[in-house]
């Protein structure tokens, strides 16, 4: 095979070569960088598929590196380097009026987000945007401690030196929105970032700076050691997620409501919801005749509506917002539950209490008022009276033990 020096790599040298590619990272970086066709990389990543076997199946190492920036590499290997070990799903499940308002609003260059209750589907709706708008993309979930630097960058402490001999210096680090311009810049492709769960964070704070360069693109983001300008760029697209499960859009800074395209992501039309529940029941039960999957799917369909609407089971209304995602959980927690003569496979009707006591029921708690205890309290001992073939008692007994929690808190208090 040709080396580093000469002008080309021809498919016939690499086939020549495999051996040593096989061995050699730095051989395979060589090859890519001096291919002489395109048909050399295809060659490379997808049928030998050198980036797996030298880098793993996520990350980019000098192979994935040397492809996205190779001028001979089309959009779609790139996308296959950089989302290497992705599993998001392709079908896309949440509702055809939901897709075309997200794909529209992200064509008009604005950034979206995407709101709704919990287990509605944003973060993996969020993920397939992405992938349909751009080549790769990163993902970052929020945290209380966030700052405009987490979006945005800044300066930050950097130790260097070997052990016993390290010295202090200040060097530039970049955001999840300045790294994202950074990646499309350098790879010459469209990219995306989401910014997942952004309600757990102060938004206002966050996102101040960044609504300076939304309203004008030549604003510097930030500016990096090598003296290069970041400023937000029109291949690049900001996706981003909010619970609105104990907020509403009217609570909302007006900023982000005027600077952003807001996309909800709530109601699934019946059909559609009970077609997700059957697929996850034929997908992860069909082969374990232990339960019947029609009398799961009504189940399901009885939990979702108690919560959501409010049903005859229990003597009030409504509880909250809460999405069919959750219920994927439950059919693989179902899954291995009955496949193991150690778990549950001789009390199938006990793992289905389990499965909704460890899935469902503390996601319902996790952001309910005290009213709201009551009720979820008073709709699982409800379901557990309709559906005798299943034992929902250690989903009631859950919801049960937070309301007495709750009251003994509520009594400290008065006295």
């Amino acid at each position: 095979m040709n080396n580093s020096s000469e002008e080309s790599y021809s498919l016939e040298d690499v086939k020549d070569d495999l051996d040593v590619l096989r061995a050699v990272e730095d051989r395979v970086v060589d090859a890519i960088e001096a291919a002489e066709t395109p048909e050399v990389l295809e060659y490379l990543i997808r049928e030998q598929q050198f980036d797996l076997q030298h880098e793993g199946d996520q990350g980019v190492g000098k192979i994935r590196r040397a492809v996205l920036q190779s001028s001979k590499a089309s959009q779609d290997l790139k996308r296959t380097v950089i989302t290497r070990g992705d599993d998001t799903p392709a079908r896309i499940l949440v509702p055809d009026e939901v897709e075309r308002n997200a794909k529209t609003a992200l064509r008009t260059g604005k950034p979206v987000v995407l709101y709704g209750p919990t287990g509605t589907g944003k973060t993996t709706f969020a993920k397939q945007l992405a992938l349909g708008q751009s080549v790769g993309y990163s993902l970052h979930t929020a945290t209380p401690s966030w700052t405009a630097k987490d979006i945005i960058g800044g300066i930050g402490p950097n130790l260097s030196g070997s052990s016993g001999y390290q010295s202090l210096n200040y060097q530039t680090e970049l955001g999840a929105v300045s790294e994202a311009v950074k990646r499309a810049r350098d790879f010459d492709i469209p990219y995306s970032v989401i910014l997942d769960e952004i309600t757990r964070a102060d938004i206002s704070q966050i996102f101040g700076p960044l609504y300076t360069a939304i309203e004008n693109r030549n604003q510097t983001l930030i500016e990096t050691d090598d003296g290069e300008t970041i400023e937000l760029d029109e291949d690049v697209s900001i996706i981003c997620t909010m619970n609105m499960s104990d907020r509403t859009v009217n609570e909302l800074d007006n900023a982000i409501t005027r600077r952003f395209a807001m996309v909800e992501l709530d109601e699934y039309e019946d059909d559609d919801r009970r077609e997700l529940f059957d697929g996850w029941l034929t997908d992860n039960l069909g082969d374990i005749p232990l339960l019947d999957n029609d009398d799961l799917l009504d189940l399901f369909e009885a939990d979702y509506d108690g919560i959501n609407n409010g049903s005859e089971r229990a003597s009030r209304g409504p509880i909250m917002r809460f999405g069919p995602m959750h219920y994927r959980d439950v059919t693989i927690f179902l899954r291995e539950a009955l496949q193991d003569e150690s778990l549950y496979m001789d009390e199938p009707e006990a793992a289905v209490g389990q499965a909704f006591r460890t899935f469902i029921v503390p996601r319902l708690l996790n952001s309910a008022a005290f009213p709201q205890i009551e009720q979820i309290e008073e709709h699982y001992r409800a379901l557990n009276k309709s559906f005798e073939m299943f034992d929902l008692t250690p989903a009631a007994e859950l919801a049960s033990r937070e309301l007495e929690a709750e009251q003994r808190r509520m009594g400290s208090y008065e006295q």
